[in-house]
């Protein structure tokens, strides 16, 4: 599956199938958030949170895949993510786009 965020493939004619998403919504154990609120206080990378919207952007974009897949589309075009707090310590990720046929 060819993932790309243009509107286009170059050298290649698309055949729109229509718009495919996936999304999660992660969250930290209660150990790691209370180790993350105390790096809050001198600063610096929040390596938790990292890895947690690392593997919620993944997710998220696999089951984007997978709905285009079922759909028999060869390529996601004009791929966008978006995130948002849901509550402390938890987030959700979208990933979406256009599932598209190339014309042979």
């Amino acid at each position: 599956m060819i993932l790309v965020n243009t509107d286009y493939i170059t050298g290649k004619e698309l055949n729109m199938l229509g718009l495919v998403k996936g999304s999660t919504i992660q969250s930290k154990n209660i150990g790691k958030d209370i180790t993350q609120s105390f790096k809050t206080l001198v600063g610096g990378e929040l390596k938790a949170y990292n890895e947690m919207m690392n593997e919620a952007r993944a997710l998220a974009t696999k089951r984007m895949v997978e709905e285009a897949e079922a759909m028999g589309a060869d390529a996601i075009v004009n791929v966008r993510y978006s995130s948002s707090a849901v509550m402390q310590g938890a987030a959700e990720v979208i990933a979406y786009g256009t599932a598209v046929k190339f014309v042979n």
